[in-house]
């Protein structure tokens, strides 16, 4: 059973977090699924990635091409995910499941805490989640550093 991890951004863009997000997980050995509400979004995404930091690389792709099967991190729209993800990062208010969270390793709900309409579905999203028996924890960057802010 997996656990859904709730990142409050109030600090820094999802631009910036998403990156670190993923290199932990590829750390962890995971294939990740970042799923988006929009895809003109996801290929913005897309592009930050390729050039966030000279010196690292995210390999990476956008759903719909040739080779989704072999993405090690593939950005989507879709609802579905390969069988063989372990983590899920959901952005933008991109929906999740409380089975999909039984059947991963780890969800990631990421959110803009400066936009009150992401930031109410995000709560919507935990009380769904917790209700459903999830393990869920809630981290925030306000004091300029990630902490766990609660535990359900």
């Amino acid at each position: 059973m997996g656990a859904a991890y709730f990142y409050h951004l109030t600090r820094r863009p999802l631009e910036a977090v998403l990156p670190t997000l993923l290199e932990k997980a590829r750390g962890a050995g995971w294939r990740i699924v970042v799923r988006g509400a929009n895809p003109r979004r996801m290929e913005q995404l897309d592009a930050a990635l390729w050039t966030y930091d000279e010196a690292s690389f995210l390999p990476h792709g956008l759903s719909g091409g040739d080779a989704d099967e072999a993405q090690p991190i593939l950005l989507t729209t879709a609802g579905d995910l390969p069988q063989d993800v372990a983590c899920l990062m959901c952005v933008d208010g991109a929906e999740v499941a409380p089975d999909e969270v039984h059947r991963l390793d780890r969800v990631c709900v990421i959110f803009d805490g400066d936009d009150p309409a992401a930031l109410e579905k995000a709560r919507a999203q935990w009380r769904s989640l917790t209700r459903a028996q999830v393990p869920a924890q809630y981290w925030s960057e306000e004091a300029g550093r990630w902490e766990k802010k609660a535990e359900a």
